[in-house]
């Protein structure tokens, strides 16, 4: 094929590069930093969209916060593209201490407590609760008896206290990230349309300086 990749990418790769992308974490957020400005829609439709992917990450619903976010910025009215590019504001460097953060929180409003140890196995309660529910769903077409064990630990410890604490730091952090987006948006947009301006008036004045010339030499 004409657009096969020369060296295909391997799985180990893939995990590498979403772990720590090319060129650094840095440089990925100066990229999505620079495209998110560049959207063609109003800065406040746009800072609500950005609103609306970084609560998202705020949300245990892991595999699924591009869904999310796209809804949340469709009732909010905001750029869902936007919202698309504001989840990468959750990644393998924020993962955890949104997690901790959510779950401390969520069991603080729920009046229990987090049993040690919770934070550490964050990631592997998901795992478990992902083998758990695959498990259990083939034991109901092979009609064998099921244990669901392991997810009703997951949704007590970790997914409900997940759920309802990360509504107070999500809504906190989406509404700085808002306030923060709307002024440097505008602002951007604004030197932007300038730059545009100047752009064509140089050609303007460089196609009017041509059209003389021709006239003088045609004299």
């Amino acid at each position: 094929m004409v657009f096969k990749r020369r060296d295909p990418k391997t799985f180990f790769r893939a995990l590498q590069e979403f772990i720590w992308p090319r060129g650094g974490w840095s440089r990925a957020f100066q990229y999505v930093n620079h495209r998110v400005r560049r959207l063609p829609d109003t800065p406040e439709k746009i800072a609500r969209g950005i609103w609306a992917g970084v609560f998202t990450t705020f949300t245990p619903f892991y595999g699924l916060h591009f869904f999310v976010a796209m809804f949340f910025a469709t009732i909010m009215r905001g750029n869902i593209i936007a919202s698309l590019m504001a989840t990468f504001f959750g990644n393998p460097l924020t993962y955890v201490p949104i997690g901790i953060v959510s779950l401390q929180t969520g069991h603080w409003l729920l009046g229990s407590e987090m049993k040690e140890g919770t934070e550490r196995s964050f990631g592997g309660k998901f795992v478990d609760a992902g083998g758990d529910l695959w498990q259990n769903l083939k034991h109901v077409i092979l009609g064998e008896p099921r244990d669901w064990t392991a997810l009703a630990r997951f949704y007590d410890e970790i997914f409900f206290p997940y759920l309802v604490g990360g509504i107070i730091p999500g809504v906190i952090v989406a509404t700085i990230c808002y306030y923060l987006s709307v002024p440097v948006i505008r602002a951007y947009q604004k030197r932007r349309k300038g730059a545009i301006k100047a752009k064509f008036e140089a050609l303007k004045a460089k196609a009017a300086a041509k059209s003389i010339d021709r006239k003088k030499k045609a004299d």
